[in-house]
């Protein structure tokens, strides 16, 4: 479980837009905005204009969305080793990050599952995610 980078105590909701810490609340905030170090984002200007970083929280309230993981059960991914494992691999990573950035996330999605690397990650995340429905 992530703790806040500013007070070290609490889990963090928000996410810093210069420099993407994460932090839990207004005054975390406050206390870090002053020693902040923006970073430089792999995204162009005008698409970062666009681009807004989206927590757990927000996702999780998406009213589009029709099938959701309740956190408990996502929670379970972060605690995986096999997970942690998998995600150490750079080709992953990369295949996760073009999803992310994808305009069309469908086609995105259908090109890496044509990866066996992603494959294995998927399934990875499904056994996981139904263990946890199991337990309920």
């Amino acid at each position: 479980m992530q703790i806040c980078s500013v007070c070290s105590e609490h889990t963090p909701k928000y996410r810093c837009p210069a420099c993407k810490i994460r932090y839990c609340s207004l005054g975390c905030y406050k206390n870090h905005k002053d020693s902040c170090l923006p970073v430089v984002s792999e995204v162009t200007e005008a698409k970062d204009s666009f681009y807004t970083e989206r927590t757990e929280e927000d996702l999780l309230h998406e009213e589009d969305i029709i099938d959701k993981v309740p956190l408990e059960k996502l929670q379970l991914l972060g605690q995986s080793n096999e997970m942690r494992d998998l995600l150490c691999n750079p080709h992953l990573r990369q295949l996760l990050r073009s999803i992310d950035s994808a305009d069309v996330k469908d086609e995105a999605m259908k090109a890496a599952m044509q990866e066996p690397l992603f494959v294995e990650f998927s399934d990875q995340c499904m056994k996981l995610t139904a263990k946890g429905c199991d337990d309920s």
